[in-house]
């Protein structure tokens, strides 16, 4: 008779006590991998994570599962009945590190994680980084601005050509509707971006809270994205050469931007000093004019003053 082999079966159920990303956590340690590989084996559904060992290296693994928070079982494997004379003896093979009791768990956990994420601009899933979040921004924009000259454009020509108050009301609707459909695009770009620093994309509410609303674009340009897969997929693809050109011309862009803001308000404050200079210099001018003028008159009636007394006396 041959010895009975035993293997380890889970169906998701955990010891008192422990939540389940804990127990996510534990088992992803436990078989050096990511949470992402082991959120398949809390279906429900049984599932054999070893087989194939005799009682006492079931047992160690049960304790390890156990430890880890698993509410695992033992089952024993159905034994075959071999005829050993017309089999021929197998060539022995080198020991490795598997045929350890101690030895990590090796068997396959979970389904296969793409290498990299499938890039889709128009959808709420997915992750994007940095620079593509800057790219996939200043096309965005750069596309936004040449739809609204366009209709500008034609809005202007109908009105001066065709004048007539139904083809424009056509074109403030559609514009309307291209107008919403840059924002929702422009949501999306943002919730990708979310999910790259593993965050929730519900977060993009932030930009309405005051002051928080006004720094949270810059947290989303600056901070890092992790470069293995978190619980929104696996990481974005390298970037490619045009977007790190459009995401540096977007830094360019910004930083002209606040380059013109800083120069038209020094600007604007030299305007200002200066013609406040100039009012006081006119003030003090009229000032010295009025009191030049003053003791002129004064002079003038002190003359004549002068006259009238000595042609009294003569």
């Amino acid at each position: 008779m041959s010895e009975t082999r035993y293997k380890i079966v889970f169906d998701g159920t955990l010891l008192p006590g422990v939540e389940k990303s804990t127990a996510q956590l534990n088992l992803a340690e436990l078989f050096k991998t990511d949470t992402a590989a082991v959120e398949r084996l809390f279906s429900g559904q049984p599932v054999e994570l070893k087989r194939d060992l005799p009682q006492a290296d079931a047992q160690r693994y049960l304790e390890a599962l156990k430890n880890a928070g698993l509410d695992a079982r033992i089952e024993a494997e159905p034994t075959l009945e071999l005829n050993l004379e017309a089999v021929a003896p197998a060539a022995p093979r080198p020991a490795s590190a598997a045929d350890s009791p101690y030895a990590p768990p090796q068997a396959t956990v979970g389904e296969s994680v793409p290498q990299f994420a499938t890039l889709n601009v128009f959808s709420f899933e997915g992750r994007i980084g940095r620079l593509r979040y800057l790219a996939w921004t200043l096309v965005l924009t750069v596309a936004l601005l040449a739809v609204v000259g366009v209709g500008a454009l034609f809005g202007a020509i109908s009105a001066a050509v065709l004048n007539s108050t139904l083809l424009m009301g056509l074109g403030i609707l559609a514009g309307a509707v291209v107008f919403i459909g840059f924002i929702v695009v422009s949501i999306q770009i943002s919730v990708q971006r979310l999910h790259d620093l593993g965050w929730s994309g519900w977060l993009w509410l932030l930009n309405f809270v005051p002051i928080v609303g006004s720094i949270f674009p810059l947290v989303l340009m600056v901070s890092p994205g992790s470069n293995v897969a978190n619980r929104y997929g696996a990481p974005p693809p390298p970037n490619t050469t045009a977007v790190k050109v459009l995401s540096w011309m977007w830094v360019v862009l910004l930083v002209a931007l606040i380059i013109g803001m800083v120069a038209g308000g020094l600007s604007s404050l030299e305007e200002r000093y200066s013609e406040t200079s100039y009012s006081e210099t006119y003030d003090s001018s009229s000032d010295e004019a009025d009191s030049a003028a003053d003791a002129a008159t004064e002079a003038a009636e002190a003359a004549d003053a002068a006259a009238t007394v000595e042609s009294e006396e003569e």
